[in-house]
């Protein structure tokens, strides 16, 4: 048998440790990992030079944007930053315009995005403004949902307890998660009114407004109604000690709970954040370095069960408005996040493990995505080569994302996505993009 790509004279993580081997890859499939005397014959052959191969890493929060917000970010360029990246599947969230809250909205975005993506894409939906339409939403191939708390998006009426219990009950049947944006929209608005009365409009007034109580508020008040329905509930980007507390109370209890957090979380500060201002002005803010401390207790210690980039592009004039309250929040992260993660693997404060683990394997559990996650044979070929010994300045103006700026611009790194390959398709290769747009997949919730 003649198979389509063997990639020989490589190091990969298979079964939790880093052996020496070549990989196989037919039909977009791993089909052999093994020694290069075991390979069977194929159409090419990929010499790579004692590189790594990881299993393709899984964004589970990214804003791809698109469709009214073209502008900002499409699903070409925002794939090819996450291709880019490492990134071979990537999850994208609904706040759009139209925002994705029904069948139709989610399967017209799909249609546009099947010939434009370079990597694996799953959506997530906002709910509906109909509960009976969440099963059709389900059907249609959505992911998960997302609720945001800061304000209202979606059709589910943020305020009324009733209405959540009743969603999340149906949701829970399905056995679909619930992602949540955890900010309590009533302390957070009370609080912006009178920091506004007061003319306070700047970086530390919008601190003081998504302030650490309003986080763990809003976790605290949601799982109190998630506890009464068995849905599973995911928290994102957990930024404090005590919300990471009440997540971690409730999975002791049983509950269905995971978390995530996100690079910018872990690797800035509220320092970083008044020395460069509000391009690294993000929801909820970057938080003082004990709540930092704390995050990374919760990924050693295995609490937090997912690294997420949360990328958010936006134009340049929209993140440097005057007052603080117009700020668009947000950052572009994909090809960041990776090699920030590989540079304190080589500090060791992390291992590829814990790289593979939070970025890889829990994502595909946590969202179900089958026969990705891991480098098995049978598996889907999404794979990430990279060079942990490559040492380069992060330079912003090179991303592939529409959005050429980063808090993290000319940081230095070390450790280097080199290429990579969805369902067996090279993809990325040395920072260039070398397949065509509609290479990647539409995934769909099965």
């Amino acid at each position: 048998m003649i198979v389509d790509l063997v990639l020989s004279n490589g190091k990969a993580y298979v079964n939790n440790r880093i052996v020496d081997c070549s990989l196989a890859i037919n039909k977009g499939k791993i089909f052999k990992i093994g020694k290069e005397a075991n390979m069977p014959k194929a159409e090419t052959k990929t010499d790579l030079k004692n590189l790594l191969v990881l299993p393709g890493l899984i964004d589970i929060h990214v804003h791809l944007r698109d469709e009214g917000k073209a502008y900002k970010e499409d699903f070409y360029s925002g794939t090819a930053a996450a291709a880019a990246g490492g990134i071979t599947t990537v999850l994208d969230m609904p706040n759009n315009n139209p925002v994705t809250m029904s069948a139709g909205t989610l399967r017209n975005r799909m249609k546009i995005a099947e010939r434009k993506i370079l990597v694996n894409v799953g959506f997530y939906s906002e709910f509906p403004r109909n509960m009976k339409e969440i099963e059709e939403i389900v059907r249609e191939g959505a992911v998960a949902f997302k609720l945001f708390m800061a304000e209202q998006i979606g059709g589910l009426n943020i305020d009324d307890d009733h209405a959540l219990l009743e969603a999340f009950k149906i949701i829970s049947g399905l056995k679909v998660p619930v992602a949540v944006h955890a900010e309590d929209k009533i302390a957070l608005k009370k609080a912006e009114e009178e920091l506004k009365l007061a003319n306070c409009n700047d970086i530390e007034a919008f601190l003081k407004a998504h302030s650490e109580s309003v986080e763990v508020k809003a976790v605290k008040h949601l799982l109190n109604i998630a506890e009464q329905t068995g849905v599973h509930m995911h928290f994102c980007h957990i930024s404090t000690e005590n919300g990471l507390k009440a997540v971690i109370n409730a999975k002791k209890s049983g509950m269905p709970v995971t978390c995530e957090t996100t690079p910018h979380h872990l690797f800035l500060s509220v320092d970083d954040l008044r020395r460069i201002g509000t391009l690294a002005l993000i929801m909820p803010p970057v938080r003082e370095k004990h709540q930092i401390a704390a995050l990374w207790n919760g990924i050693e210690n295995g609490w937090i069960d997912v690294l997420a980039s949360d990328h958010a592009p936006h134009t340049l004039e929209e993140k440097k408005t005057k007052l603080v309250w117009d700020v668009k929040v947000g950052i572009p992260s994909l090809e960041t996040t990776l090699p920030l993660l590989l540079t304190e693997v080589k500090r060791g404060r992390l291992s590829i493990a814990d790289v593979v683990r939070l970025m890889s394997e829990k994502p595909a559990e946590i969202f179900r995505l089958k026969g990705r996650g891991f480098l098995k044979e049978g598996n889907n070929a999404d794979l990430a080569v990279v060079d942990l010994d490559k040492r380069y300045k992060i330079d912003a103006s090179k991303f592939h994302s529409k959005a050429k700026y980063s808090p993290f611009d000319g940081w230095t790194a070390e450790g280097k996505p080199i290429k990579t390959f969805v369902n067996g398709r090279l993809i990325m290769d040395e920072g260039e993009i070398v397949a065509k747009a509609g290479s990647g997949e539409i995934i769909r919730r099965e």
